[in-house]
């Protein structure tokens, strides 16, 4: 008998009705579970098992999970050798009877004596792998019995039993189950032990994690960027005239500050003096590609930038949409397919002929790449078409989106352009001026799907032509950042350092006068795509495709940022949080998150250990609660803990303590004013300096204040009634 356990119930049923189809009998329902046709099939609830909190690691037999505990500094931070499991309880602290019930179904099944296969049918990811496990782990299972994994791309009967029938051994998963649990353990560490610390801290509950962070981060210096930002003025050099009728704008790549209108108006007239002539007239009839199939990022770009869907719903109906076997895994990084799914493609390509789409088998790198997969393959329907009246008006929405793009990518038809570059060049070399445009010939593909290019008209002209142009200066203002968009912030996510080395070349894009939309040439997925994959492919980038969608909406719903439409803004908690935990010496940024990434990805491949990955997190834990390298505490950048008694009030004389925003006098109900801020010009004010203000009235030659102009510089600090001010007079030479 071989037991087959689902990660959730929509998919056991889903198995069930795929073995019912093999024409062997139908399996009885039974409590929590199936049999029948040499099968039983059971199922989870997802997760059943989760971490232990810290306590039962400090507080040992004395842990009862069922009462509440106040957190505490000195449990802090917490290293466990080994990491417990226990089954997931509700929200008084007790183990859910749902859960525990179902377990025991599980573990009685795992056990029964003519169960001589086990099989994992987790969803086809790390985290579907752990669950599963974690259960047959737990069930105690004995020694001799196999263990298989059911790995399915979609739900569909066909692949549900062709599955069955190709069954590797539960071993060939162990590096993904590594990297899963390496995972987990790290989220852990980092979760528990810093939002602890930062929430004692600071007497606000903070959430910390090793990916909320950073995209945190990553909204907030935008949002900072756009607020600090003061316009300058700069000439852009322009000539609009006409030639034949037509205007013809020629914009200079050259570009002069505001104090350099004179240094424009003497180029304006070098270049007025010159000759403009088209120099090369070149036109082709080719024909355009369409995009690449969909990943998840890029379906959920496309949904929010249209139709303004936020990802957690576009996730929440492409799983669904999965799990009734219309669409394959949803939650893949990869734009192609795997060359050994060509027949499968050829299947599905059949049932969509049958909806009226012109559509063909193709092959090419553009479609079929296994360099590209590191799990799964692009997002498609599967040959399970569904009646338009089944699905709901957002379901039936995604499905269009997925299958115009497979209609698009296996288009009988070739979408056939005219293109045309056209190059004026102004004098002997001074400067070329280069136009592009395209006319759609054949629809195609886009008679499906869209196409990123749209008809451009450019003027009649001819090699050879003079070209009329009067160059002069033209006042313009730089523009401030963009605010994050879905799309925007997904890419960012995909590989946060490409914007690092985009900067390399930002002088360059300043010095024209082009909108983006105007500079792109190509469809929208046409660009080489080799840097993402290697971002994704060596863990650079924030997140997974499996989890970026939930940690984003944790954020939103933790009051951290704001969706507004398909807009993402820093919201007054998110700023605290940011700057509370910069104050707290808690360096979350990309380059941390991705370091971590990358080890991760190193357990998978098999080129380290759990243990050194946990090793490296915990090393980094560590320096943040101010271990150095002897394991000596430092003592001389510490805020101490909220609460805190720091001093007598020198106006008053009661308790002076710490607070969410720095030192304050307990007397501040009776009028006392006395505060001590945590931070003063980007400069944290620390415990020992805050007791030296109020013992003394003095702190001398303090080092590390920044200025408004960004230039660092020293003062003594002085505390004169109940005010933190400077005194330059005793200022460090």
């Amino acid at each position: 008998m071989q037991l087959i356990i689902a990660e959730k119930p929509s998919l056991a049923r889903n198995i069930v009705d795929a073995i019912n189809g093999l024409g062997k009998g139908n399996m009885k329902k039974n409590a929590g579970f199936y049999e029948g046709c040499g099968y039983i099939v059971t199922w989870a609830f997802g997760h059943l098992f989760s971490l232990s909190d810290i306590e039962y690691y400090t507080e040992k037999e004395n842990y009862d999970p069922s009462k509440k505990v106040s957190w505490k500094m000195e449990n802090l931070p917490c290293f466990p050798h080994k990491y417990n499991f226990s089954l997931r309880v509700d929200d008084t602290g007790k183990a859910d009877s749902g859960v525990a019930q179902q377990f025991e179904i599980i573990k009685t099944l795992c056990n029964r004596s003519d169960v001589d296969t086990v099989i994992n049918a987790g969803d086809a990811d790390r985290e579907g792998e752990i669950i599963v496990r974690l259960c047959i782990s737990k069930s105690g299972i004995e020694d001799g019995k196999k263990l298989k994994r059911l790995w399915l791309p979609d739900q569909t009967a066909e692949t549900i039993r062709s599955a069955l029938k190709n069954m590797k051994n539960s071993s060939e998963y162990d590096l993904l189950a590594h990297e899963g649990y390496a995972r987990t353990f790290v989220d852990w560490l980092y979760g528990t032990n810093l939002t602890r610390y930062a929430t004692l801290k600071s007497g606000a509950f903070l959430r910390v994690g090793r990916v909320i962070v950073p995209i945190v981060k990553a909204i907030y210096d935008r949002d900072m960027a756009i607020k600090n930002f003061v316009p300058e003025p700069y000439y852009a050099i322009i000539s609009k005239e006409k030639t034949g009728g037509e205007e013809i704008e020629l914009v200079s790549k050259s570009r002069f500050d505001k104090d350099s209108l004179k240094n424009a108006e003497e180029l304006c007239k070098d270049y007025n003096e010159r000759t403009a002539v088209v120099t090369s007239v070149k036109k082709k009839k080719t024909t355009l590609a369409p995009g690449k199939l969909y990943s998840l990022t890029k379906l959920q770009n496309v949904l929010s930038r249209k139709y303004k869907m936020p990802m957690n719903e576009s996730l929440e109906i492409a799983q669904r949409l999965y799990e009734k076997g219309y669409l394959t895994y949803p939650r893949t990084n990869s734009e192609y397919l795997a060359t050994a799914e060509k027949d499968k493609m050829k299947q599905i390509i059949a049932s969509v002929s049958r909806l009226g789409y012109k559509v063909k088998f193709k092959e090419g790198k553009s479609i079929f790449d296994d360099s590209k997969i590191e799990a799964h393959s692009a997002l498609t329907p599967t040959y399970k078409i569904p009646d338009k009246n089944v699905l709901t008006e957002k379901e039936s929405l995604l499905y269009s989106t997925v299958i115009r793009r497979f209609v698009a990518v296996f288009c009988a038809e070739d979408c056939v352009v005219n293109k045309t570059d056209i190059v004026i060049t102004l004098g002997d070399n001074c400067e070329e001026f280069t136009f592009k445009g395209m006319a759609i010939l054949e629809k195609g593909w886009t008679a499906y799907d869209d196409c990123a290019q749209k008809d451009k008209i450019l003027p009649d002209l001819k090699k050879g032509d003079l070209i009329e142009h009067v160059f002069k200066p033209v006042e313009k203002t730089t523009s401030p950042p963009k605010h994050y968009t879905v799309e925007t912030l997904n890419n960012y996510l995909k590989n946060p350092f490409k914007e690092d080395k985009a900067s390399i070349s930002a002088a360059v894009r300043k010095k024209t006068d082009l909108t983006d939309s105007e500079r792109s040439n190509s469809t929208e997925d046409s660009e080489n795509d080799e840097e993402d994959y290697k971002a994704i492919f060596e863990g650079l980038e924030l997140g997974t495709e499996a989890t970026r969608t939930g940690i984003i909406e944790n954020a939103r719903q933790s009051g951290y940022i704001n969706l507004n439409k398909d807009v993402y803004t820093i919201l007054p908690k998110g700023e605290y949080l940011i700057e509370t935990l910069s104050l707290l010496s808690i360096s979350m940024d990309k380059y941390k998150t991705s370091m971590l990434g990358q080890a991760l990805k190193k357990v998978y491949k098999g080129q380290i250990s759990i243990r050194q990955c946990l090793k490296l997190a915990e090393h980094e834990i560590a320096f943040v609660f101010g271990n150095n390298v002897n394991g000596q505490r430092s003592k001389q950048e510490d805020i101490g803990i909220y609460g805190d008694e720091v001093g007598i009030c020198p106006i008053c004389g009661k308790s002076v303590k710490r607070d969410r925003y720095g030192y304050g006098c307990s007397g501040y109900k009776e009028g006392c004013k006395l505060r001590i801020p945590l931070s003063l010009c980007k400069r944290l004010i620390t415990l020992p300096i805050a007791k030296l203000l109020l013992e003394t009235g003095k702190a001398e030659n303090i080092d590390g204040f920044i200025s408004k102009a960004g230039k660092k510089f020293s003062a003594t600090l002085k505390l004169e009634e109940g005010k933190v001010t400077f005194d330059f007079g005793n200022r460090k030479a």
